[in-house]
């Protein structure tokens, strides 16, 4: 590879990077005022260990099989953070889909893989919850 086609990609990265932040801003900005109106902690600042309220929308749903039981997992974004929800011994929740808001309240965590909540007790949010 040559320098101009090493800089050119580093271009395009990096303007790529840009066009996707800009999109998610407006929804991150949106998502930090409905987690301010359900009175939960913005989950950049959830202390680890205590017991807090956190709020947003699952982006993403799995289920992951721990020690050869099933667990569902659900990463909650509020537009500060993430949080991954796990519910130990579940395969299926009805109505935690990703695209759905919800409120769920519980013990943080950390492993390697960031902040997690166990078996958290939660409230599903209307579809396209604004917080009020």
């Amino acid at each position: 590879m040559n320098v101009s086609t090493g800089r050119s990609a580093g271009f395009l990265r990096r303007t790529l990077n840009r066009l996707a932040a800009d999109d998610d801003e407006p929804v991150a900005q949106h998502l930090q005022t409905a987690v301010e109106s359900a009175g939960a902690t913005p989950m950049q600042s959830c202390p680890v260990g205590e017991r807090v309220c956190i709020a947003g929308t699952l982006k993403v749903v799995t289920m992951q099989p721990r020690a050869g039981a099933p667990a569902l997992e659900a990463v909650l974004y509020d537009g500060t953070g993430s949080v991954t929800l796990v519910w130990l011994g579940r395969r299926r929740i009805a109505g935690i889909e990703p695209g759905r808001s919800l409120v769920a309240r519980g013990r943080i965590t950390r492993n390697p893989a960031g902040a997690v909540l166990y078996n958290p007790d939660y409230e599903l949010r209307p579809t396209g919850w604004t917080g009020s």
